[in-house]
């Protein structure tokens, strides 16, 4: 079988990172190309599995970019893929990839890793007419797949959901930023991820907890400037970028979660299987992640001061952060392991290609 993973990403975020764990680990017999606008982008997620190819298409900048479109239609053609699976950031994006698996007649199955809406009625009937045309349509958590139905205007059950997998890797624990209490978010500084909340929050903990903030983005200046005014820079550290988020984990007695939207809280699940409780705004995918009272506690959205009373609570509490942190990895393990997401995928691939299960070709014969 040949699967082709076509994404217009043109960084790496949650969804390239997830979508390089499932090519990893799926099944060697199947033989995978990954297509993208942009090379860095591509290559980093074709590298999570060798001997996989990378090829690169123009960035289609608008409807009307026939040459790009075009070329997109030829790269497809060319690489001939038994199934085409459209990796989107959003319902709005990927158009273009789809289109060319449309009119190659293969079989295009779309992933949505968020589900943002969209206020324009003319996106909305356009995407409905392209999303009845596909062969497969998975989101990556329960609620994201009921409210992209919703979105595009999709009937009931449209939409089927495969949880994203988190690998259980061996950490690096780096050093803890304080010899009191530490707490901690992990993502890219944008206003989604609700950093600022954990600023505001940090200013209301007490004197001795410290802050790590794992990661950059465009939001760092600003992020920085509220720290300032609230006169926490000094228990306040930002990473930048690291190659492993990860290895901060073991060094927080509480991960915070905050974001205003999240399809899947990928982020919960690597806290969990370091064995950390998190404390996570109860929006979108992340109570599918995060189990209130028993993995972590849910706060509301964009709420600092209830976002604090639940981190004080659970730093004094050593007990219960550690009774969280067993059940969190337990939960972990058993329903987002990568291998039940590739064995999921690969299931897919096979209905989408027309392979019987319960024919000689399984999955040892890809």
């Amino acid at each position: 079988m040949r699967v082709t993973l076509y994404m217009d990403a043109t960084t790496v975020g949650g969804a390239e990172i997830t979508t390089g764990y499932l090519l990893a680990e799926l099944d060697p017999a199947i033989e995978v190309s990954v297509l993208g606008v942009d090379r860095a982008a591509t290559e980093a997620v074709a590298s999570s599995r060798p001997g996989t190819s990378s090829h690169l298409v123009p960035r289609a900048r608008h409807k009307a970019d026939l040459p790009a479109i075009a070329a997109h239609v030829r790269a497809v053609r060319s690489l001939q893929p038994d199934v085409l699976h459209v990796n989107l950031h959003s319902p709005w994006q990927g158009q273009y990839g789809i289109v060319a698996g449309l009119l190659n007649r293969c079989p295009v199955v779309a992933v949505e890793h968020s589900a943002y809406g969209s206020r324009s009625r003319v996106r909305r009937v356009l995407r409905r007419a392209l999303c009845s045309q596909l062969a497969g349509h998975i989101a990556v958590g329960e609620v994201a797949a009921r409210r992209i139905e919703q979105l595009i205007g999709l009937a009931s059950g449209a939409v089927e959901t495969i949880n994203n997998g988190v690998p259980d890797l061996p950490l690096n624990p780096m050093p803890r930023a304080g010899s009191g209490p530490v707490i901690g978010a992990v993502g890219r500084f944008t206003r989604e991820k609700g950093l600022d909340l954990v600023i505001r929050a940090l200013s209301t903990l007490h004197q001795d907890v410290a802050c790590v903030l794992i990661g950059d983005g465009p939001e760092r200046a600003s992020l920085e400037r509220l720290a300032a005014e609230l006169g926490v820079s000094e228990r306040l550290t930002m990473t930048g970028w690291v190659d492993r988020p990860r290895d901060y984990l073991p060094g927080l007695d509480v991960v915070a979660m905050p974001s205003r939207f999240e399809a899947f809280g990928l982020v919960a699940i690597e806290a969990a299987l370091a064995q950390r409780p998190v404390v996570a705004a109860a929006v979108d995918g992340i109570p599918e992640a995060v189990v209130d009272g028993e993995t972590g506690v849910l706060v509301p959205p964009d709420d600092p001061i209830a976002l604090a009373d639940a981190i004080a609570l659970l730093l004094g509490d050593p007990r219960r952060r550690e009774e969280m942190g067993r059940q969190g990895r337990s939960r972990a393990l058993d329903r987002f392991s990568v291998s039940r997401m590739a064995r999921s995928y690969e299931s897919v691939y096979r209905r989408l290609a027309g392979l019987d299960e319960s024919s000689p070709h399984g999955s040892s014969t890809l």
